[in-house]
């Protein structure tokens, strides 16, 4: 490994010491990287038996497999020849994960929605959000907010501040969070629905997730989450529960599709930068799930709060490149679609239609 990687656990703690201060004291807005586990040795969200968290194991690829890939890898071609994508996103259009502690005070975040959703709106009532969160960048507007000591999970999407106070489009609450699946349904939450969740296929935003504490222990351990341009209408897969989906194209990946990089790849032959060549890994042993529409294809990096950026800069984890550049060796042909089990998506079901994970 370069000497830039190896100096990354130090930029973080930095970056991360540079957060808190700006914060203040007490219990301000931390993003931080996530503890150590005790029983996972590595902190990841959901249960163990998550999808998320369990390595692929022997499937046998889904018959249409060859085909929905080679159309993946023609769009990943088609990016980067016209220099747009692939793409991480970290600061805009991503996820900013802010932790707090048992005696953060309750705020009511009032969901701006035509949607009448009163289980949301219940587990809304009082969110312990601190007042100087920021959501990510971008239209999605997006955050996740945790608390350890209560084992619980907030998600929201358009999250805004106001003179009112806090407002959100739409989101999503897990209690319970280490033995949840990372899929919203009733089990989640109190008056939980599959409608729930902040992207538009009910799978968490906080899963697939690259979290800084990936970066720092140079490791993975757990699946990834894709947006794709071309998402399939009508339909989706297991574990996803909805869709915003509108490409008529049967080629089109659905939200939930599970893919993973075909078990006898060398990936050390591929001389991949070690970013990618942890995404690959992680790829390869865990797989990469559809959580959503994009207008490119997209991993998804935890934001950095302002001034603490682990990935630009000097001794980052992106090493100077751009994501692109990042991603230009990635080996897309060699992914595999494992069995889908599709669901049919009536229209008008869920306001999932209005959401979009723009790069």
């Amino acid at each position: 490994m370069s000497a830039n990687w190896i100096s990354l656990p130090s930029l973080l703690v930095a970056c991360l010491t540079a957060a808190l201060v700006a914060s203040g004291c007490g219990e301000a807005a931390r993003f931080e990287a996530p503890a150590a586990s005790q029983r996972t040795g590595a902190f990841r969200f959901f249960s163990p038996q998550s999808f998320w968290n369990r390595p692929v194991r022997g499937e046998t690829p889904d018959a249409r497999s060859r085909p929905l890939v080679e159309r993946l890898a023609e769009e990943a071609e088609a990016e980067q020849e016209a220099e747009v994508g692939p793409w991480i996103n970290t600061s805009s259009y991503s996820v900013p994960l802010v932790r707090v502690g048992l005696r953060q005070p309750t705020t009511q975040v009032r969901l701006a929605s035509p949607y009448d959703e009163p289980g949301l709106r219940r587990a809304f009532a009082a969110v312990p959000l601190p007042s100087d969160a920021e959501p990510a960048a971008g239209s999605d507007a997006h955050l996740v907010l945790w608390q350890p000591a209560r084992d619980r999970l907030w998600e929201f999407w358009h999250l805004r501040r106001t003179a009112a106070g806090w407002k959100a489009g739409w989101g999503g609450a897990i209690r319970q969070l280490s033995d949840a699946s990372g899929a919203y349904g009733p089990s989640a939450w109190p008056g939980a629905t599959s409608l729930w969740g902040a992207s538009a296929s009910s799978l968490s935003i906080a899963g697939g997730l690259i979290t800084f504490g990936d970066l720092a222990r140079h490791s993975i351990d757990h699946a990834l989450a894709l947006s794709v341009p071309n998402v399939r209408a009508r339909f989706y897969a297991l574990p996803a529960r909805r869709t915003d989906g509108v490409a008529a194209d049967r080629l089109a990946l659905p939200e939930g599709a599970h893919l993973r990089l075909r078990p006898g790849l060398d990936l050390s032959s591929l001389e991949l930068p070690p970013l990618t060549l942890m995404i690959a890994e992680a790829a390869q042993r865990y797989g990469i799930f559809v959580r959503d529409r994009a207008s490119t294809i997209c991993f998804y990096a935890q934001a950095p709060a302002p001034g603490a950026d682990p990935y630009s800069g000097p001794g980052g984890a992106f090493e100077g490149r751009t994501p692109r550049e990042l991603l230009e060796g990635f080996p897309w042909r060699d992914l595999q679609v494992l069995p889908m089990r599709l669901r049919h998506f009536k229209r008008g079901e869920t306001p999932a239609g209005r959401r979009e994970a723009r790069t």
